[in-house]
């Protein structure tokens, strides 16, 4: 096995960090594979090679084969794989965290069992919404009625300045050509943003299924995020594609989508935006990343023998 090219897996510290790295790239009906540190993607054009330490995250349509070599590229270099459904309408995940340390998840799981500080952070998810209001004194039951009434709003200025009819979100998981143009535009558009999403919150170590409006799916965390940067960037874009003659519509968003997130930075402001929502304290780059655990003080190095009146 030694003698098999590639590049050598890299030491955690030696990889990008998520907010540097690139946001999505969609592939469907393609075969990838690896030549030393690139991703090979051959389809009817040929062959194209994409860097694997600058990707977020791979969105695989129908039609892709990856091979092992590949896999195992991006499983080294800590990139993000989504499998989704014809035109991004169904969405099938696995996160790839670039962090060894376990500091977020555990912030995460504390905030969310503890009903007290889970208020808190959903305080916060809506209070991000709101930015110019005071919603501090207004319960949940009054928060989720302000932000449907939000979105509402939202959805009947899109139709009205881009003069497309719009009567609810409706669309079958099932059948993406079912909706029409503006819920199809939308589906497409709202699975770039989970994909995202999901890559950021598992390059951060936190758990996509451990949310805090929603709760009980396994990517609850990740609509939870996805939900912060809809009403500015998916909503819009897709009401302005569904307002034009395109031949593939889907296409058309995707590639709006990636544009909007890259100049906004958005992979940036999720990684900023977590760490806000869990509170964490900012670690050093060379901090350890394991412990063992301690009833009396937390935590106490690993790797070391420990003697009888160090373990009491």
């Amino acid at each position: 096995m030694a003698d098999i090219p590639g590049m050598a897996k890299p030491e955690i510290q030696a990889l990008p960090q998520i907010a540097d790295r690139m946001t999505f790239i969609y592939l469907e009906h393609c075969k990838l594979n690896r030549q030393d540190s690139a991703i090979t993607v051959m389809d009817e054009n040929g062959i194209t090679h994409i860097p694997s330490g600058m990707i977020s995250v791979l969105l695989l349509g129908p039609g892709t084969d990856v091979s092992h070599r590949a896999m195992e590229l991006i499983g080294d270099a800590g990139i993000s794989v989504c499998w989704i459904g014809e035109k991004g309408v169904r969405y099938y995940a696995g996160g790839r965290p670039l962090t060894h340390s376990a500091r977020l998840l555990l912030k995460q799981a504390e905030l969310v069992v503890n009903q007290r500080k889970h208020l808190e952070v959903v305080r916060k998810m809506y209070m991000m919404r709101f930015p110019d209001e005071d919603v501090s004194g207004l319960t949940l039951q009054q928060l989720r009625g302000r932000e449907g009434s939000r979105i509402r709003k939202v959805y009947r200025n899109a139709s009205k300045e881009w003069n497309v009819p719009w009567n609810g979100r409706e669309y079958d998981p099932n059948d993406f050509s079912a909706s029409d143009r503006v819920n199809q535009a939308l589906s497409a558009a709202h699975v770039c943003l989970y994909g995202l999403a999901h890559a950021v919150i598992c390059a951060l170590g936190c758990s996509p299924a451990m949310g805090f409006v929603h709760v009980g799916h396994e990517c609850s965390f990740v609509y939870d995020i996805a939900d912060l940067y809809k009403a500015d960037i998916t909503i819009p874009i897709a009401f302005e594609i569904a307002a034009q003659e395109t031949e593939d519509l889907s296409r058309e968003v995707r590639h709006r989508v990636r544009d909007e997130m890259t100049g906004r930075h958005l992979l940036e402001q999720m990684v900023h935006d977590i760490k806000e929502l869990l509170s964490p304290e900012d670690a050093s780059a060379d901090e350890k990343i394991m412990y063992l655990w301690d009833n009396k003080q937390d935590t106490v190095d690993f790797g070391k023998q420990y003697g009888r009146g160090e373990a009491e």
